[in-house]
């Protein structure tokens, strides 16, 4: 009997962006050595055994994990997520770092549950869009049931606050409705929604209004709230073509903020080059095609809304991250998938390509 293999492109650009990401982190993480607030051990630990280790046997156990079993048990993976996010807001056990509860301690590991949470919101719509088949055109079954699993969600993410987790998971969401079969014109008054509701929150929000102020004025508060997008700029410009040089970033020493964090691309754009740069962009695109590829061939409804759902959340955030870096989008304090430090992250999204690998065994091939 021929044994069935999994996507071996999509594996291919999965292996580029985890080894990639790696050096690109080792590099960066140099900056902690000048930092007196952030030990470079701790960090280096976490990305390695947690992330990097432990997310590469997360990645082979649900590679080989039948994907249909998620279907079975998704509303309570949901609920689970869902009430684990909730612990951050635990005194004692939730930790608060710049005004947002988005961490728990369990003895010596910091979490971050939302992570957890945008893949079971993925595995449950996905169930469900996938049980009212044709009906998911409809307002009562398509629509309202993603209205409502959407406010839910947010609910939690925006308490924390994690507005850009929220609006990454909105786009996953979207996308696996619309591979369903639902209405442009439901989107359509969702958008008028959200953009009603991003009003809000930068009303009641300062710092989300200043993010928007700074996006149409990076140069007004270069030394405040322009400042991180300022010195963005300068390490990708001083980059040229081909970049100074693995490990030569000089930004990364006290300059760019969050070096191994939201700004890892800057870096990346200043050892790189544009070229460097450019390939990491082409890099998100071909694991976007290759996935999107493999949706289109599985015949399973539920396997095929779940690729959508986990591509497109991975690829948005990268996009959302870099568009960020490079000023064309308002700063979201989001990570670059594969890439950035957060041990919980890179664990989760491993996991979550070992579902696609998993589901892309049942691709029909030529």
């Amino acid at each position: 009997m021929k044994r069935i293999k999994v996507d071996i492109p999509f594996l291919i650009s999965i292996f580029i962006l985890v080894i990639g990401g790696y050096l690109i982190f080792s590099s960066a993480s140099l900056g902690l050595l000048s930092s007196q607030s952030v030990k470079y051990g701790n960090v280096a630990f976490s990305q390695v055994f947690f992330g990097l280790f432990l997310g590469c046997l997360a990645c082979i156990v649900t590679s080989q994990l039948d994907y249909k079993i998620y279907r079975k048990f998704a509303f309570y993976i949901y609920v689970l997520a869902f009430l684990f996010t909730l612990l951050v807001f635990v005194p004692g056990l939730g930790v608060a770092h710049g005004g947002a509860h988005r961490w728990i301690y369990l003895g010596p590991l910091s979490v971050q549950p939302s992570e957890l949470l945008k893949i079971a919101f993925v595995l449950y719509f996905a169930t469900w869009l996938a049980s009212v088949k044709d009906r998911t055109q409809t307002f009562t079954y398509g629509f309202l049931p993603f209205l409502i699993l959407t406010a839910v969600t947010g609910a939690i993410l925006l308490k924390q606050p994690d507005t850009d987790t929220f609006l990454i998971t909105c786009f996953a969401g979207i996308a696996m409705f619309l591979s369903a079969g639902g209405r442009w014109r439901y989107i359509i008054i969702m958008s008028v929604i959200g953009v009603a509701g991003l009003g809000i929150i930068a009303y009641e929000r300062p710092y989300i209004m200043s993010r928007i102020t700074t996006y149409m004025n990076p140069s007004e508060n270069a030394l405040g709230s322009g400042y991180q997008i300022q010195q963005s700029l300068i390490a990708i410009g001083s980059g040229g073509i081909t970049g100074r040089g693995f490990g030569q970033s000089i930004q990364k020493f006290n300059y760019l903020p969050e070096p191994i964090g939201d700004s890892i691309f800057a870096v990346a754009g200043e050892e790189f080059g544009f070229l460097g740069a450019i390939g990491i962009v082409l890099l998100f695109v071909f694991f976007a095609f290759r996935g999107l590829k493999i949706a289109t061939k599985v015949t399973d409804p539920f396997g095929r809304l779940v690729v959508v759902g986990i591509v497109i959340m991975i690829v948005s955030q990268a996009f959302v991250n870099i568009g960020a870096m490079v000023g064309v989008l308002p700063l979201s304090g989001i990570p670059l998938p594969f890439v950035s430090q957060g041990g919980t992250a890179l664990f989760v999204a491993l996991a979550e390509v070992g579902i696609v690998l998993n589901i892309s065994k049942s691709a029909k091939r030529k």
